[in-house]
């Protein structure tokens, strides 16, 4: 059953200098346009990742979907009640002053309006279901390591009983080896929860461990949506795989490795046509004049004319 769908969304950020100094200088408005007409639906107890380099329009997708942002054009619709989003920043995420109880609860009362005992004894539930104690409800977020912090985060995201999580790159600023931890938490949550993710990273290596089906955006654009084995195993756009080229052979099978041609244009003045066609080696005069259209599960003009497979 679809608990998502996006159609067309696109999202634009004024980033115009004062309307005085562009009178005076003669300067036109300038939009920034983070999220370029993306489309996709996700499913019921699945896991979707979204991947791309930084300014690839990932985290600003998210929160479009979270309702923190309207989009500029295109349309969201949600088959759910609720959803709650686990942040990338364990230590920024949480409010310092308050204990770990208040911030863990603080979903319960504006969404439930529980008692104060069944508010308390739910508090206790869901730290026992991230790994942590009902005691640390009384603890602050500075007495906790990053990890924990995240635990806590999860408890938080947990309680306002999400149809859909989003997870904002929830691992990127812990240990490797608190990842996994983190990693094999959630997919646990999952299981016994039936809780669909929405799993925003630039780790390929995490995307592999977690993700059912991955979109590869760039500069806004989904330019590749499949599942995880088929996009891991046969990756097709040239940008992912440029993106697998650069992945460390941990298997040291001797294929060549290379790292990402060039860098992200500057989304205040984007490519014509194809955005990717400027560091495509499979680029020629129709990338450049022309946008790709959305195929089965790729957007490329060397794809669709059989120039690459």
């Amino acid at each position: 059953m679809t608990l998502l769908e996006l159609d067309g969304v696109t999202r634009d950020f004024d980033v115009s200098r004062r309307w005085l100094n562009r009178l005076l200088e003669g300067e036109p408005r300038r939009l920034l346009r983070a999220v370029d007409g993306v489309s996709f639906s996700l499913e019921r107890g699945e896991t979707l990742a979204l991947v791309g380099e930084s300014g690839s329009g990932k985290s600003t997708l998210a929160r479009l979907i979270a309702g923190l942002y309207r989009p500029t054009q295109g349309r969201i619709a949600f088959h759910g009640k609720r959803v709650q989003m686990i942040f990338q920043d364990p230590y920024a995420s949480l409010n310092p002053r308050w204990r770990v109880r208040e911030i863990v609860a603080e979903p319960i009362r504006v969404l439930f309006r529980r008692s104060t005992a069944e508010t308390c004894s739910k508090v206790g539930e869901l730290l026992l279901q991230v790994g942590l104690s009902p005691e640390d409800g009384e603890k602050y977020p500075h007495q906790f390591s990053g990890g924990q912090r995240q635990r806590i985060s999860i408890a938080r995201a947990l309680a306002g009983e999400p149809d859909l999580l989003i997870c904002d790159e929830p691992t990127s600023a812990l240990d490797v080896s608190v990842q996994a931890q983190i990693l094999n938490l959630m997919s646990e949550l999952q299981r016994r929860l039936s809780l669909t993710y929405l799993f925003i990273s630039h780790n390929l290596a995490v995307v592999s461990q977690v993700a059912d089906r991955v979109g590869v955006l760039y500069l806004g654009r989904l330019v590749e949506l499949a599942s995880a084995s088929e996009l891991f195993t046969r990756p097709r756009h040239p940008y992912t795989r440029m993106l697998m080229d650069a992945v460390p052979d941990i298997e040291i099978s001797g294929r060549a490795r290379t790292p990402v041609a060039g860098e992200v244009p500057n989304p205040l003045a984007p490519p014509s046509g194809c955005a990717f066609h400027p560091r495509c080696p499979y680029a020629y005069d129709r990338c450049v004049a022309e946008r790709p259209p959305s195929l089965d599960r790729v957007a490329c003009h060397a794809i669709e004319e059989g120039r690459i497979s």
